[in-house]
C-alpha cells in the first residue's frame, strides 16, 4: 500500500507539470460540408435533403474463452478510469496555452501558473491517489495519446532533461515508465485501450476528444479482426494468487 502511494503521488505530480507544459497544437477546425456524402428524397417535385450520420463498425469481439471476456472487461474498467483524466489534462493544457499568449508580463504568467496548478490539485489529487498501477500506466499513455507527448518529454520542455531524467528513474523503481508511448498499430495492451475507446465513443459512453497523436483507429482495428489477447493480466493475477497463498501459509 505504501508504495502505491508512492507511485500515485508521482504520477500527480507528473500531471500537474504535464498541466503547465508550453507545447501548443492546433484544435481541428470545422470545414465545409461535403455534399457528396449527403442524400436526397425528391417527392412531388419537393427535394428533401438528410444527412445520414455514418456509423463505424467495428470487428466483432474474438475470446479465447469466457475467462477472456471476463479480463477485458476488467482493463475496460481500468481505461474508463483513467481516460478522462487525460482528457482533462488536455483540455487544461490548450486552456492554460491560449490564456498565457495573452498575458505579457511574467510575472502575471507565474501567477497565472500557480493558480492553476491549485485548482487542479485540489480537483485530481483525491481521485488519482486511489489509481492502481495498472490505471497509472493506462494514464501515462494515454496522456501521450491526447496531448501528442509522453510525460518524460513534457517533464523535459517545462523543467530540463537532469529534471525529466530523475522523475523517470523514480518510476521505473516502481515498474512505471515516464516515457512509455502509445502504440495501437505494435503494443497489444496500447490495442486493447484503442478498441475499448473506440467501442465506448460509438456507444456514447465515454467523451470523444480528438487525439494529438495521429491515429488510423478503424485501419488497427480491422487488421486485428477482433482478436483479444490478455494473456498478460491472466499472468498477472496468477502471480497474485501464488503470493497470496504463500502468505496463508506463512501465517498457518
Amino acid at each position: 500500500m505504501y508504495l502505491r502511494y508512492i507511485i500515485m503521488n508521482k504520477i500527480i505530480h507528473l500531471l500537474f507539470i504535464l498541466l503547465l507544459s508550453s507545447g501548443i497544437y492546433a484544435q481541428v477546425k470545422d470545414s465545409l460540408p461535403d455534399f457528396s456524402d449527403e442524400y436526397f428524397l425528391v417527392k412531388d417535385g419537393d427535394t428533401l435533403m438528410i444527412k445520414l450520420d455514418e456509423v463505424p463498425l467495428l470487428p466483432k469481439h474474438k475470446f479465447k474463452s469466457r475467462k477472456d471476456v471476463n479480463y477485458y472487461y476488467w482493463f475496460r474498467k481500468k481505461v474508463f478510469k483513467a481516460y478522462p483524466y487525460a482528457v482533462l489534462a488536455s483540455k487544461r493544457i490548450d486552456s492554460l496555452n491560449a490564456r498565457l499568449n495573452r498575458i505579457e508580463s511574467k510575472s502575471k504568467k507565474r501567477k497565472y501558473v500557480r493558480r492553476v496548478q491549485k485548482y487542479v490539485e485540489e480537483e485530481l489529487t483525491d481521485q488519482i491517489k486511489k489509481m492502481t498501477k495498472t490505471e497509472g500506466r493506462v494514464l501515462i499513455k494515454l496522456i501521450h495519446r491526447q496531448t501528442g507527448n509522453t510525460v518524460f518529454q513534457n517533464i523535459k520542455i517545462l523543467r530540463s532533461g537532469w529534471k525529466a531524467f530523475w522523475y523517470n528513474t523514480t518510476a521505473n523503481v516502481f515498474d512505471l515508465s515516464l516515457k512509455d508511448e502509445y502504440h495501437p498499430e505494435t503494443e497489444n495492451e496500447d490495442y486493447l485501450i484503442e478498441d475499448i475507446l473506440q467501442r465506448a465513443f460509438i456507444d456514447e459512453a465515454l467523451e470523444s476528444q480528438i487525439p494529438k497523436l495521429q491515429i488510423d483507429s478503424y485501419a488497427i482495428l480491422e487488421k486485428r479482426k477482433g482478436e483479444v489477447d490478455v494473456e498478460k493480466y491472466k499472468q498477472m493475477f496468477a502471480k497474485m494468487r501464488k503470493k497470496r497463498k504463500k502468505k496463508k501459509r506463512k501465517k498457518k
